[in-house]
This record gives C-alpha cells, structure tokens and sequence, in this order.
C-alpha cells in the first residue's frame, strides 16, 4: 500500500492477526508457507496459566517474530519478577523474535521490562490500543501514548501502532465506527509509527446455537470495516476465526466436528451432528460436503496446509480430528484467505 502522508508511517504488508496461544492456533502458525512466514506477525494474548513454551517447542511457529501481549497476565508481587522479559530471554534461546505488547493498562514497572524485552529482540513493539476503552479524546490518547512510549524508553519509529476496535458483531458497528475511525487515524498520523494496523472481530463467542448439518453464514463485519478506510498505508489485524469476547468458564459439553471457512464477505460455519455413529463419521462427512461446495477454493488443497488437512479427511476418514484439529484447519485458512486479500488491494492500488 502507499505511504500514510500524515506522518511517515508505511503499512509494512503485515498481516497482525490477535490469536489465542493454544495448539489449534500454533499449529497452524507452524504450517505456513516460507512466504506467509514473512507476512505474519500474530498478537498472542497470554491468559493466566499459559504454558507458551512447551507450545513452542511442539510446534515452533515459522513466523518471523511473536508479539506477545500480557494484558491478561497479573503483576507479580514480586518486584524483581519481569514475565515479559523472562519469555524473551528463553524464547531468544529457540531462535523466536519476541515482540512485546504495551498496553495502556500496565505500570510503569511492566512498561519498563517491556521495553527491555524490546531491546533484546531488536528494539521492536506493538502498542495496542484500544480507543473505545483507554481514552476518549485525542488529548488524553497522546498522554496516554506519552506515557507508556516513555516508561518503555521507545520512540514511536519502532513501534507497530495496532488500533483495535474490538467486536464488530454487526452493521451498526461498522456505521458507527467508520466516523470514529477516521478521527482516530487522523490522530495516529500525527506520529511516525514504524506502522498503523486496525483490527476487529466479528465472529460471535459461542456457535453453539446455530444450526447442523448445513453450512450457515456469519458475516465478516471486521473485513467490511477495514475496507472502508479511505486513508492509504492502514494495514489490516483481526481475530482470526475467534471472536474479541472471552467466553469464562470451562465448556464441559462434547464438540461437534466445527470449521469456521473463511469467504470473502463471510463464514461458513460447518457443524455437524449428521451420521451420528462415529465421530469419524461425522468429519468426513463434514469435510467431503465443504469440498464439493461452490465456496471450496478453486487451488483446492493446495490453497493452504488446512485446506489439505480437510481434503484429506474427505477421501478418507483417518480420524475425527479435535477441537484443536478443527480450530487448526480454520486458522490456516483464514490466513491463507486474508494474505491472498492483501495481495489484490495491493495490486489495485499499485
């Protein structure tokens, strides 16, 4: 994309995607492409009891950097424990760059060890904002910005800027905030961040309610979002095939063979109770009616490593798959799906 001509910032051609760090995800991470490696720099959000690096070492990511984000992560009592730079040094020992998260809710103490943990991989950064929640004018966004710049000791030219609005879960949302939007990237131009990304979600938390056996649409609201932005050099974040809502609690019911596919313009949401015999059953089944769909991709399993986990599973049932499985396949063809968008919006601007 071009320049962003209010201050010097450049969409680098990264796609930010704000994922979950749990084995359908990382899974997925570990099986792209050597191009896709070098266009993806997911935002991992750390929940409390995360054991990240045993992840890593299961299914090393092939991107090129990790951003973490410890919003979630509760300050240690201890005033010499840092976790942000804890991660970093043992991650630098796998050879993973870690990209520090700074959030506007974290002390002076944390911004400080994120800025160390900075300078470890690279003096790099993400700041995430969320502007419908951490300021309500453009006054008290440059304080805050002011503020967690300088207890981190960076200079807004290493560091990502990550807008992020949160649940898109309709058509109002998207009408509402396209005037809110505009101002926001009209204040972010005012520094030369190294580059500006807006993210949102419109995937509901929990499908556990829509229909069986049948393919059935969710609109991607957030897609719909970023291509109402007019200024040129935005780059484009999401959730993924999540949703930006938490669900709390432990889901205690056995899932349905579930995929979240990724259309230009929506989901297909695929859950499938039909042949209720075995599960194996029931996901080749599942994948065999996704293959012989008009939205199955015309590159087919070659599209991505998940369209080939599903193609597979649709000759053949070598097994049900899980959760995980599941969430995997979705994962690296959201991915897939989103970088071959990029790469048309770029081709027409170009």
């Amino acid at each position: 994309m071009a320049v962003f001509t209010t201050a010097g910032s450049t969409q680098d051609g990264v796609y930010r995607p704000i994922l979950r760090p749990r084995r359908g995800e990382m899974a997925a991470l570990a099986h792209l492409t050597a191009d896709e490696a070098t266009r993806v720099v997911p935002i991992l959000e750390l929940d409390p009891g995360t054991e990240l690096l045993p992840l890593i070492r299961e299914l090393p990511p092939r991107t090129g950097a990790l951003a973490v984000d410890f919003g979630e992560i509760a300050e240690p009592a201890d005033l010499l424990a840092a976790p942000s730079l804890d991660l970093a040094e043992q991650l630098a020992d796998l050879g993973v760059t870690m990209v520090p998260v700074l959030r506007a809710s974290e002390s002076r103490r944390r911004l400080a060890a994120h800025g160390l943990a900075a300078r470890m991989h690279g003096r790099r950064a993400v700041l995430r904002l969320q502007p419908h929640v951490d300021a309500a004018n453009p006054a008290q966004a440059d304080l805050l910005v002011e503020r967690m710049l300088r207890g981190a000791g960076l200079e807004p030219e290493a560091v990502d800027l990550v807008i992020d609005l949160a649940e898109t879960a309709c058509v109002a949302h998207v009408d509402r905030f396209e005037e809110q939007l505009h101002r926001i990237l009209r204040w972010a131009g005012g520094r030369p961040w190294r580059s500006i990304s807006v993210a949102s979600g419109a995937m509901p938390p929990n499908l556990d309610e829509l229909p069986t056996d049948r393919p059935v649409t969710i609109d991607r609201h957030d897609a719909r979002v970023w291509t109402r932005i007019t200024l040129p050099g935005v780059g484009y974040a999401d959730y993924g095939v999540t949703s930006p809502v938490r669900r709390r609690g432990v889901q205690r019911h056995r899932q349905l063979p579930t995929l979240r596919y990724t259309a230009e313009h929506n989901w297909w949401i695929y859950r499938w109770s039909r042949r209720g015999g075995r599960s194996d059953d029931r996901c080749h089944d599942l994948c065999r009616t996704l293959v012989a769909s008009p939205h199955w991709p015309a590159a087919g399993a070659r599209f991505s490593w998940g369209d080939a986990e599903i193609a597979r599973r649709a000759r053949s049932a070598p097994g049900a798959g899980s959760p995980a499985g599941w969430m995997s396949w979705s994962t690296s063809h959201h991915i897939a799906h989103v970088l071959r968008a990029l790469d048309r919006e770029q081709r027409k601007i170009g």
